[in-house]
Order: C-alpha cells, then sequence, then structure tokens
C-alpha cells in the first residue's frame, strides 16, 4: 500500500522514478526523496529494533535528530554502517538494510528482551556481572560483545572504494544554518562587504519556513529564500555550501564543516565527504530548533511521530505517514500539522491538548475545519505493536483512566521546541532556562569568548530561542549586524524583514503523559528510543542516588546513543528534576561536545591513507636524491638517504666509501629535515631556560649552545643546537623525527602553564633547506663559492652569521655532529636544490661526496655523541650519558629538575654511557645485554648493561659501539660478555661477544679536527 498522496512534494520530481531496495525487497521512490520518504511512501514502517530491548523502530523525525531509521547503507566497498534514512538522499540502485535484529526485522529473536524488560532496568549490567567471577570471561563478555553495537561494521579486508579530503577555509564571518535566520544573517553580513561562509546541513535552504508557512516581504517562505539565495550567490564575497553541517565549534574561531559531497550520487567526480577546517573572526549559529517528542506508553510504536516531521513529509515529499492522524500536543504548532493533514484530504479524529483551554488562533482554524479538539487530554496508551492502531486517551492532569479508544494509524505528537545549543555549548558557551518556552537557551552573557576576552560566537533566531517568524527574522538580522560590528566594520542600516505569521498561544510543560501516571517498570514511555531509556529508568537512577544529571546519565545510558540525546536530553533533565524535587535549572544540564552529528572515518582521515597515509615530507633536494640511487631510510614523516650506493656497490660498501670520503677531504648532507622552531618574545629567554636543562637565556647574539630537553618526567626527549638570532629571537634546532613534537611541548607548556609570557613559536622546518659541507676541505669550498668571511677567525666553532654564498642568501652555522671542520648552511627551500648543485659542482675537484644517515651515524658514533632514540629511550637522564656540564647549576629550575632529584635517578647504580669494543674487533650485536652473575625473580639471566649504538668504523677499522652499562665509567678496561638472539635457518639461538669497556670518544678526543 502506497502512502504518497496525489500531488504535493517540494523536492520530489514525480517524472524521474527511482528503484532501490530495503531488506532486499525492492522500493520505488522519486528523485528528490529521503530514504525515509521513500520508506514511508512504500508503507514499510517498521525500520529498525532498538539496542536494549529489540522493541520494534519506525521514523520518528525527518531530519539529523532521527534515532531510529539507522541502516547498513550500501554494498561491498561502499558499504557504510548506521546511516540515517531521514538525511540519505534517494538515488538508482540504493541498497539497505535493517540492523540489529535476528533473524530477520519482523521476527526477532532478541525481542524476548522487552519481555524480560522488568529484570533489566537501568544499571543492571553493573549489579548483574559480578558474580560468579568465573563467569565473566567465559559466560558474561562473549554474550556482551555479542549483542553490543548497533550496525555491522565493514569488513576489514575490504578496502573502502571513496575518496576523502580536507579543505581548508578563511573566512571573516562564518554562518552554521541556512533556514531563513542563517539567510538574514548572511544578507547583512555579505553587504558590509566581509568575506560570508554560509553552511546548510539539508540538501535545501530555508530551514523550518516554507514548511511551516507565513509571509516574509509579503512573499511566501519559500519565494522569498529563493530570492535571498539568489541575491547571495550573485556576490562575490560569499561562498553557499548545501549539505555541509557544522560538526564542531572550538576556541579562537576555529570550526569544524562536514560535507556530504557525493553521497547522493555515487561514483560520481569529487570525493565522497570532505572535512572543513574554518578559521573565522565571527561565528553566527543559525542552527534552529528541534521539537521534542512527549512521554507517554507506547510512545515508540511504529507510526508515532514528531507533529513537525509529520508535516515535513506531507509538504516536502507528497508522503503521509497514515490516513488517521491523532495529534497530541502541548503547544499550538502541532495544530498547523493537523491543519495540513486535514486540508491534504486526509482524517484527523482528535487533537488532544494538554492545556487545559486549549489553543489560539491555531486550534479554532482545526475546529473551523471540523477537526475535534480535546483539551485537557492526553495519551494513557497506544495501542498497536509493529505499527499504531489507535490510542487511549485519558484526563492529563488524572491518574491515567482511560476515558475511550480512538482508532488511528498514526499519531503526530508535540512537547514543545529546543533551540540547538551545541555549537555554542562547544566552546564554552553558558545556557538560561527560558521557563516560558521550557528550554535553554544561549546566555549572551556568557557568551563563548576569544583570547581577547570578546565574544565570537552570536546565536541567532530560533537557535537563540526566538521561534516565532518575525522574532527569529529580527534576530538574525540583529546578529548578522552584530558580527560585523565585532570585527570593527561598518555597516548600512537596513529594516528588518517583516514577516506575518499566526500568533500561538502560550506553551504548558509537559513532561509526562498523562500528569499522575505511575511510570512503573510496566509503564513504556521512552524517552532514548535508541538505547530504550525510558521514563521510569531515570527515576530509578534518582532513587539510587544518582542526583548528577552527568552520572544519571551515564547510569542509564541517557543521550548516549547515535544521535547524542538531541529528542531525549531535556525531557529526561526535567523528569529527574521532577524526581529530586528541585527545579530544572538547578539540575543543570549534560556537556554538549563535538560532532554535532556523526561524521565518517574516511572523513577524519581524509586522503591519509596508503602511501599517503602520513603526510609526505620532502626535502628540496629529495629529486637530486631520487635520480642519484638514494637507498631511503624512514625518519618521521620524512625519507631520508640512507647512503647513495654505486652500481655493483653494497650498502655497507657505499657508507663505508661515504666515511671514508668526508674524514679524508669533503662530504655533503642534506640535513634540511632537522627541526628548526623560533622561538620569540619579551620571556623567550626566560621560556628556553625552562625548556632546556642549561642556561639559553645568557647565550650572546650571534653564538650557538648545544641543549638537552627533558620532559617535565626528568627524561631526555631531544637535543639540538640553540641559536641566539637577536635579543628576543633564538632558533632551536631539533632532531629529525622530533621538530612537531618538540613544538607541541613548547606549545602544551606556553598554553597550559605559562599562558601569560610573552612568547611566540612558529615551526620553520620546511622553510629551509640546511645543507652540512663537512670534512678537511669544508672551508676551502666556501671559499671557492665567495660572498663571506668563513675563516676560524672570523667565524669561531659554536657561531653563526648571516651573508651571501654563490650569491645565494645564506645563514651559515659552525657546528658539526662529525667530529670534522663543519658548516651548516640553511637558504631559503625555494634556493635549496640549486644551491646544493653550485656546492656539487664546486666541489668536484676535492672529490665532493654526499652521505646519508648511516655514515652520519657511525661519524657521531666515532665521535662519541648520543642520538635521540638510540641512546635515549624515554627511561634514560642526561646524567646517565655523561652529560652533566650540559645541566645548569645557575638555574632555579627546568623541566625534569625536580624528577631527576628523585631517589631513584640519583641512586648509585644507574647504567651509564661508556664505549665497547670487541675483542676480536667484530661489530657487537645490537641491543645486546652484558649478562652478569644470577638470576632474577623471573629465572632470568642478571644483565648489567646493554648496547645502544653499534657500528663497523672504516676510520678505526674496526666495530665500535655505545652503550649503557652499571657504574660503566668506573669499570674502564673491564671486559664483558654481551648476549643477543640471533637467527639462522633452522633454530633460534644465543651468541656471546666479548667486549671492553672504554671511552665513548673513539675519534680525536680532544677535538682539534672539527677547531680548526
Amino acid at each position: 500500500m502506497s502512502t504518497r498522496l496525489a500531488t504535493g512534494g517540494r523536492f520530489t520530481d514525480r517524472g524521474k522514478q527511482i528503484g532501490f531496495t530495503f531488506n532486499g525487497r525492492r522500493f520505488t521512490g522519486f528523485e528528490g526523496d529521503t530514504l525515509a520518504s521513500a520508506l514511508l511512501a512504500g508503507d514499510q514502517l517498521l525500520v529498525g529494533r532498538s539496542f536494549k530491548y529489540h522493541r520494534p523502530r519506525g521514523i520518528v523525525a525527518s531530519g539529523a535528530e532521527e534515532p531510529n531509521a539507522l541502516v547498513g547503507l550500501g554494498q561491498g566497498a561502499r558499504f557504510e554502517p548506521d546511516q540515517r534514512a531521514t538525511t540519505t538522499e534517494l538515488f538508482d540502485g540504493l541498497v539497505a538494510e535493517s540492523q540489529n535484529h535476528w533473524p530477520s526485522l519482523a521476527f526477532d529473536v532478541g525481542e524476548i528482551n522487552a519481555k524480560l524488560a522488568r529484570f533489566l532496568p537501568a544499571g543492571f549490567y553493573y549489579k548483574t556481572f559480578l558474580w560468579p567471577r568465573s563467569f565473566w570471561k567465559y559466560v558474561y563478555e562473549p554474550v556482551i560483545r555479542q549483542s553490543a553495537g548497533l550496525g555491522k561494521a565493514p569488513h576489514p579486508e575490504v578496502r573502502d572504494a571513496d575518496r576523502y579530503e580536507h579543505f581548508h577555509a578563511h573566512t571573516d564571518v562564518l554562518i552554521v544554518g541556512g533556514g531563513v535566520a542563517g539567510l538574514q544573517a548572511a544578507r547583512n553580513a555579505a553587504h558590509a562587504g566581509v568575506q560570508v561562509l554560509l553552511m546548510e546541513q539539508a540538501a535545501h535552504w530555508g530551514g523550518r519556513a516554507p514548511v511551516d508557512g507565513g509571509t516574509i516581504e509579503e512573499l511566501a517562505p519559500e519565494a522569498w529564500v529563493a530570492q535571498t539565495v539568489a541575491e547571495l550567490e550573485a556576490m562575490d564575497n560569499v561562498r553557499l555550501r548545501l549539505r555541509c553541517m557544522g560538526a564542531g565549534v572550538y576556541d579562537h574561531g576555529y570550526a569544524l564543516g562536514y560535507e556530504r559531497v557525493t553521497d547522493h550520487r555515487p561514483g560520481a567526480q569529487g570525493p565522497r565527504h570532505r572535512l572543513w577546517r574554518i578559521r573565522a573572526k565571527q561565528i553566527v549559529s543559525a542552527t534552529g530548533a528541534i521539537e521534542r517528542p512527549l512521554s507517554f506508553a507506547g510512545n515508540d510504536v511504529p507510526g508515532v511521530m514528531l507533529a513537525s516531521a509529520v508535516r515535513d513529509y506531507v509538504v516536502n515529499y507528497g508522503v503521509a505517514p497514515g490516513d488517521r492522524t491523532v495529534v497530541v500536543t502541548n503547544n499550538d504548532d502541532a495544530y498547523r500539522t493537523a491543519i495540513l493533514l486535514k486540508q491534504s484530504g486526509l482524517d484527523v479524529p482528535a487533537i488532544l491538548d494538554a492545556r487545559p483551554m486549549g489553543g489560539g488562533a491555531l486550534m479554532q482554524e482545526a475546529r473551523d475545519l471540523g477537526i475535534r479538539v480535546e483539551p485537557a487530554r492526553g495519551i494513557s496508551k497506544v495501542l498497536g505493536g509493529a505499527r499504531v492502531t489507535g490510542v487511549a486517551i485519558c484526563d492529563q492532569a488524572g491518574g491515567g483512566s482511560m476515558l475511550e479508544e480512538i482508532a488511528c494509524d498514526a499519531v503526530a505528537m508535540s512537547g514543545g521546541w529546543s533551540p540547538v545549543v551545541h555549537l555554542w555549548s562547544h566552546c564554552g558557551g553558558k545556557l538560561t532556562w527560558d521557563a516560558d518556552g521550557a528550554f535553554f537557551r544561549p546566555d549572551p552573557s556568557r557568551a563563548p569568548t576569544g583570547a581577547d576576552g570578546k565574544p565570537f560566537v552570536i546565536a541567532a533566531g530560533s537557535a537563540n530561542g526566538h521561534l516565532g517568524l518575525q522574532e527569529a527574522l529580527a534576530c538574525a538580522d540583529g546578529a548578522g549586524k552584530a558580527a560585523i560590528e565585532a570585527m570593527g566594520c561598518g555597516f548600512e542600516e537596513s529594516p528588518v524583514p517583516k514577516a506575518e505569521s499566526t500568533a500561538e498561544a502560550p506553551l504548558l510543560p509537559v513532561w509526562l503523559m498523562p500528569q499522575g501516571a505511575r511510570a512503573d517498570l510496566r509503564m513504556k514511555a521512552f524517552l532514548d528510543y535508541q538505547n530504550d531509556v525510558k521514563v521510569s529508568d531515570v527515576q530509578l537512577a534518582a532513587r539510587e542516588g544518582y542526583e548528577s544529571v552527568e552520572h544519571a546519565k551515564r547510569y542509564t545510558t541517557l543521550g548516549m546513543a547515535t544521535d547524542q540525546g538531541k529528542l531525549s536530553n531535556i525531557n529526561g533533565l526535567a523528569i529527574l528534576s521532577d524526581a529530586l524535587g528541585a527545579p530544572i535549572p538547578q539540575t543543570g544540564t549534560t556537556t554538549s561536545r563535538p560532532p554535532y552529528t556523526p561524521i565518517s572515518f574516511g572523513a577524519i582521515a581524509g586522503e591519509a591513507r596508503d602511501a599517503v597515509f602520513q603526510p609526505l615530507r620532502r626535502t628540496p633536494m629529495q629529486d637530486w636524491h631520487e635520480a642519484n640511487n638514494a637507498a631511503w631510510e624512514i625518519v618521521g614523516q620524512w625519507r631520508r638517504p640512507y647512503c647513495y650506493p654505486r652500481p655493483g656497490e653494497s650498502r655497507h660498501a657505499a657508507v663505508n666509501r661515504e666515511i671514508s670520503a668526508t674524514r679524508e677531504s669533503l662530504g655533503l648532507l642534506d640535513a634540511s629535515t632537522l627541526g628548526k622552531i623560533l622561538v620569540k618574545g619579551p620571556d623567550a629567554g626566560r621560556f628556553l631556560d625552562m625548556m632546556y636543562t642549561n642556561m639559553m637565556s645568557t647565550l650572546p647574539v650571534g653564538k650557538c649552545r648545544y641543549g638537552l630537553m627533558c620532559n617535565e618526567n626528568g627524561f631526555l626527549m631531544d637535543d639540538g643546537v640553540v641559536v641566539r638570532l637577536s635579543e628576543d629571537s633564538w632558533l632551536c634546532h631539533t632532531t629529525s623525527g622530533g621538530a612537531d613534537h618538540v613544538h607541541a611541548h613548547m606549545e602544551d607548556w606556553l598554553q597550559c602553564e605559562w599562558w601569560d609570557w610573552k612568547v611566540y613559536t612558529a615551526n620553520l622546518t620546511e622553510q629551509y633547506a640546511q645543507i652540512a659541507v663537512v670534512g678537511p676541505n669544508a672551508r676551502k669550498l666556501l671559499e671557492k663559492l665567495g660572498g663571506m668571511d668563513v675563516s676560524k677567525e672570523a667565524m669561531p666553532f659554536m657561531t653563526w652569521a648571516d651573508g651571501r654564498l654563490a650569491d645565494t642568501p645564506v645563514r651559515v652555522y659552525r657546528i658539526s655532529f662529525s667530529g670534522e671542520l663543519s658548516y651548516e648552511i640553511a637558504v631559503p627551500a625555494n634556493r635549496g636544490r640549486a644551491f646544493w648543485g653550485k656546492l656539487l659542482e664546486a666541489g668536484a675537484e676535492w672529490n665532493i661526496t654526499p652521505y646519508g644517515t648511516e655514515a652520519l651515524h657511525v661519524m657521531r658514533a666515532e665521535k662519541g655523541f648520543i642520538m635521540i632514540g638510540d641512546e635515549s629511550d624515554g627511561t634514560v637522564i642526561p646524567q646517565d650519558l655523561g652529560l652533566h656540564w650540559a645541566i645548569s647549576k645557575k638555574k632555579e629550575d627546568f623541566l625534569g629538575k625536580r624528577a631527576q632529584q628523585r631517589p631513584d635517578m640519583a641512586r648509585d647504580g644507574r647504567w651509564q654511557l661508556v664505549g665497547l669494543e670487541t675483542l676480536d674487533g667484530s661489530v657487537l650485536p645490537d641491543g645486546a645485554y652484558a649478562i652478569a652473575a644470577g638470576k632474577n625473580a623471573n629465572g632470568q639471566r642478571n644483565t648489567q648493561g646493554r648496547v645502544t649504538s653499534t657500528y663497523f668504523s672504516p676510520t678505526l677499522n674496526k666495530g665500535i659501539a655505545m652503550g649503557l652499562v652499571e657504574h660503566g665509567p668506573d669499570r674502564m678496561g673491564e671486559v664483558l660478555s654481551f648476549t643477543a638472539e640471533t637467527q639462522d635457518e633452522t633454530r633460534d639461538e644465543l651468541t656471546t661477544v666479548e667486549a671492553k669497556i672504554v671511552s665513548p670518544v673513539f675519534f680525536d678526543p680532544k677535538g682539534e679536527k672539527q677547531d680548526v
């Protein structure tokens, strides 16, 4: 049976029929339908099962607030669970399946839970699964895991066929919500000449106004909307995005948008979803309001719907959820639904108005159409199981005794409206209780504020509690002008559009129907449809001591379903307040957190998948490395050359050649990946003294200093050379893989602890190419390039200077990580490749040899320099590495200082850094442990040290290693036995290698070569 009306449907094109399947059954709809409207048109009221009791569930809403109609959408590589039928636009070939049932939707064995409801009250799982304890692993946990969740996750071996992307946008004014309020706010802001971005989560502009009626500027709302949209589209400073939800608002005017780009046209060009990362100076929240359901027995039977949703389906899609609809309400707005149904040729047996005196002008209009209106009445019970067959009515103020039964096949309910305040609340905006409207609305005196203390979010229209058409437009008009004023922009005064709509009588707050009903375990009046939370569950939580709304929420799971309480929270809060005998404002509200509605994991990841799972970071010389046969090493998000093997040359031979050429003459290293963090401001020196173990505030301008950085637990986390650029500016070099982490570490302390310090940081890593020119002929090469004095006198060790080399602007650092004469040269990234080429060309006479990371590691180990991640592993402090000289005794404090004074950090016997030489000249196995006498409590052999770095040194022609050994520096010359697991083709075995403890500085211990 079809419930499609003969005419009507603003959004549907009846000339374009579309075929789709639901649970394998073939249906048809029209272009412009949603899956929900097409299912209703096909008389498919049952769309799913609830989570806990597996009760039949039907469509209850028409938008993103829908809690019931969740389906698995698509097949194979395009399958996605938990998609709302109400927001899924119909397309030809759509395949959908209902969820949370077995073996079928019509017959679900899980429905036995509904029969056991009295034994499964709120919080039963906290009490039931404690005894016997042995049952947890083998009985309780497997059953719970099998029952948990709603939809089925896509199969892990089936890869998502779609593409997703992130989009960064900057705008002056962001307006979320494309109803008449959002359009009016955008219109005002746009005419002031500022950049405007207007987002609407639905596929159409205008919101509810075209459905609810009235006039704007003597035009039907639909016509006014079309006219305003056309005006905005013609303006160059306005961007309009449909199907784009405002997902969240964060600090400093940062917002997320979630755009469904090709969901409604699979296979089309472009990404499926797009995540907008938006920076806005001002944000206008014009997100509208959501109608609340009423709580009465059986309010979850398929066919019970929000009155506004019934109206939407009739007007927008030409679909009637039923032929005979009873309307039950506590406000005038639901009368519009009754009037519309009657005018569409459908039967409205009765309007049950909980208010003793009924409504106003709309009530009279309904009576004039011959509709029976019953004031002071409510529903005591909905009749039917898989669909509505009738209602039992009662006195609202009575105890629930049935007065009569009315046959019907649909119920349209309205419990009033709640402003959508989620975005306002996301960034700290506070709410105030509006007793007249019985809802929470934004409190303008406690608006979200930015770092300057000024509000940056403005609520507009019904999102601000102004539900009347004229009031909403006036509020939005003011919001648009306020956003412009907040930016210091002027605007021309313009009148508020004049709107007319039927005046409404006051609402009567109704939280339970009938008022005197005893909401025991048998009265199934639902608050949260998806999680099966009833009125009685919240009342039980109150009796059991859960007086905090947040505690009651978690105990009952109220508002914790995928709709995040959009329909249930206010009703649940009111029930809790009544049970506690406290006013609603005193009871408080739960916390709104982003996203506003669920967003796909694909959108969150964007293009971060497969080869670009992490950003691909390339130095300016990357193409040269590739062309010259570089063997690659992964270092964080970088790919660095490990070495440059020549034809027929092994990696090991290539590394030895690169080291020898550098030590004997001249080497070249791409050091662009080293982190470069600018720290600037009046308090920058003070800040760096806290960040590093040694003193940085006393570093003279033009000098460099090696620094160690520890975390608050005292463990070494990074090291690098710090450069004093000017009186208030420093440049901090970090390890290649540590730049982002160190920058985040700095910002964490600045923003959370030292927020009043005047310090600015910026990660400049990719703004500069950095090249190390290393070896005895390094100075000769730079002198040949010409342009600046690089002599020892002009540029001693651990200094820097700006200048020009080979007609290229450069910053030259006189530092060394190899023990050789070395210069590290920074040039603008766009000049890096060309400067690299000039160095290669000019250095040919000295056999200039590019070298990779392995040669770098070997040379630093020959010199006894530590490597973060090798000599440190998150448990090592600087003192373990013999770096006492890098810990200031003049400073009162630095991060990690107090932690390093704890007994375990200062105890005698910590493993400390030494050098290791095998007796036979071989290379120690990496990670090998030095064994000691006896066994530990686990029966394993005791250890007294471990190898941290181990290499073959072509300079010394033997194996060298560094390691941490108990009392190591006091045991020079002692021979230790090291063991490590090795593998051959047949078995695992332990090998033992003898090694002598020596100084970790194997090469040029006096530093004569680097300081020439």
